[in-house]
């Protein structure tokens, strides 16, 4: 999904950051500066570093919540039962944006949610201090990941809310970035 919403922003006329983690998927627009990362440390990091001097950010990525307190660097053998790894919370990327936003920035969230997702939803849009919210389920057929497709609502901080049918992930981003432009035109 963020690659395709990079590339249709690209597309009309836009230089982006695009941050991503490991994948195979490629960039095609030269107006696209792409930063790989493999841990979601360096996603903060660099989404900190990038964010002040950009227009605004859609924050794609479905980032760990939580990584190992203590990761071993050889490879664990079997012969326990039972093994524990200790997690710890990650830093959240998207309150942390939110909280350094400006008022000349937009910030789009996207939460991917099984249960309670309107609630869940409009909780996320507050706490990070988003602009808005694009909410995907698990629960509906053909979106999420590992599809070429995605069903979406958008749901802003005046109470509007937006469903759209089940789409391939390039038209998704066109409605996505339709969304972010009359957004960022009214700001």
């Amino acid at each position: 999904m963020g690659f395709a919403i990079a590339e249709e922003l690209a597309n009309q006329g836009a230089d982006i950051v695009l941050i991503t983690g490991p994948t195979n998927q490629h960039t095609q627009n030269p107006r696209i500066k792409r930063i790989d990362v493999i841990t979601a440390e360096e996603m903060y990091t660099t989404a900190v570093q990038y964010y002040p001097d950009c227009d605004g950010g859609i924050m794609t990525a479905a980032v760990a919540d939580f990584t190992p307190l203590h990761p071993e660097d050889i490879k664990v053998k079997r012969g326990k039962e039972n093994y524990q790894i200790e997690l710890t919370p990650t830093k959240d990327i998207a309150a942390a944006l939110g909280r350094m936003k400006s008022k000349n920035q937009f910030l789009v969230g996207f939460a991917l949610e099984t249960n309670d997702e309107e609630s869940n939803a409009k909780l996320k849009l507050e706490k990070k201090n988003l602009d808005f919210i694009v909410l995907n389920s698990l629960n509906d057929k053909g979106a999420g990941f590992q599809y070429d497709t995605n069903k979406i609502s958008i749901l802003n901080g005046k109470g509007v809310k937006k469903k759209f049918e089940l789409k391939l992930k390039k038209e998704v981003a066109v409605d996505i970035v339709k969304e972010v432009l009359e957004y960022y035109k009214d700001k």
